[in-house]
């Protein structure tokens, strides 16, 4: 399953409709559902500011992959990517008190596994289902 959604804040409303049919559709318990609404609309916004520069004429593309094992959100955005491997700790003491930098570390804890593609385009968020 595949959606697209031009590059607006407001959109965010529709990735939660798809997480909500994702839910009632594979029969999620609360515990992965919450983390998965977190997560992903997380890695949406951030595809839409930051990726994409809110730029509405780009467009953020959300699927889900399932297995018996594992559901896989991959988001991936039209901007030119950035460098993932070297992110600031939203926990040290210079940082904590930034309003920002802290969804890739959220999405780290929320989900079971989170893996960068194509240069930080596309991101897979992983959460087990056993």
């Amino acid at each position: 399953m595949t959606i697209e959604i031009p590059s607006l804040n407001d959109n965010i409303r529709i990735v939660e409709s798809f997480i909500d049919n994702t839910k009632d559709k594979y029969d999620l318990n609360d515990d992965i559902y919450g983390n998965i609404m977190i997560a992903v609309t997380e890695s949406v916004n951030n595809a839409i500011r930051h990726g994409n520069k809110g730029d509405k004429d780009k467009n953020v593309t959300l699927t889900l992959d399932l297995s018996d094992a594992m559901i896989k959100f991959i988001i991936r955005d039209e901007g030119p990517g950035f460098d993932y491997q070297n992110l600031p700790d939203p926990t040290s003491p210079e940082n904590v008190s930034k309003v920002n930098g802290r969804g890739i570390f959220l999405m780290k804890h929320l989900c079971d596994e989170v893996n960068f593609r194509d240069e930080g385009q596309s991101v897979e968020l992983c959460f087990y289902l056993s």
